[in-house]
């Protein structure tokens, strides 16, 4: 009988070792979750800046060039004609 108590101890303090190192799991499953949505969060929010960002190099270059600059005529002009198409098409649509 005393071989069965043991036995069943044994099982009891390996199950209760489970149960330890499983809580453990968990936490650090919850822990990684919660970092991974910061990241998440942080990643948008830095995409967010790098497209905004673009918007403004796009506009200094075209200011740039309305100033004088020679670097970027082309695409400043092909920016215009743009825009002209534009307020083009809207004064068709006011027209109709």
């Amino acid at each position: 009988m005393s071989a069965i108590a043991e036995i069943i101890d044994t099982l009891e303090s390996k199950i209760e070792k489970l149960f330890t190192k499983m809580k453990g799991l968990e936490k650090n499953n919850q822990d990684l979750k919660d970092e991974l949505t910061k990241t998440a969060s942080i990643i948008q929010n830095q995409s967010q800046q790098i497209e905004a960002l673009k918007t403004q190099y796009e506009t200094l270059k075209v200011a740039n060039t309305l100033l004088g600059s020679d670097d970027n005529k082309r695409d400043t002009k092909l920016k215009i004609n743009s825009l002209i198409r534009e307020i083009d098409y809207c004064i068709a649509q006011l027209s109709d």
